[in-house]
């Protein structure tokens, strides 16, 4: 598995539980467009430095047979993965269909 691979499985895990794990769905539905990005930005970020840290520990070999170096190499394998969770969330984001709930709640503010 490839470190872009892990990364955009990991984004496409995060915009599932955002649309569909009753009432995080519904919450993060109420969020203004700006809060929405930076809320999936910032957890993406986060996502992205764990597995640099667990790269740089020897641990995301162990796990995953990912191997990354902690120099400026790994640094742009890091940034190169990021983007990666960052496409695959958005897309899967926009092609999931709504709940019922998150129709409501967006009625709601309406």
């Amino acid at each position: 598995m490839t470190p872009q691979a892990l990364s955009a499985a990991a984004g496409i895990l995060l915009s599932l539980i955002f649309s569909y794990t009753p009432g995080v769905n519904t919450w993060y539905a109420t969020q203004s467009r700006e809060a929405k990005q930076a809320i999936m930005l910032g957890l993406l970020l986060v996502i992205s430095l764990g597995a640099f840290g667990l790269a740089c520990a020897g641990m995301l070999y162990q796990l995953f047979g990912i191997q990354i170096t902690c120099d400026q190499a790994g640094g742009m394998e890091l940034a190169s993965a990021f983007f990666a969770a960052l496409i695959a969330n958005q897309a899967v984001f926009l092609a999931s269909p709504q709940t019922k709930g998150v129709k409501a709640a967006k009625a709601k503010i309406k």
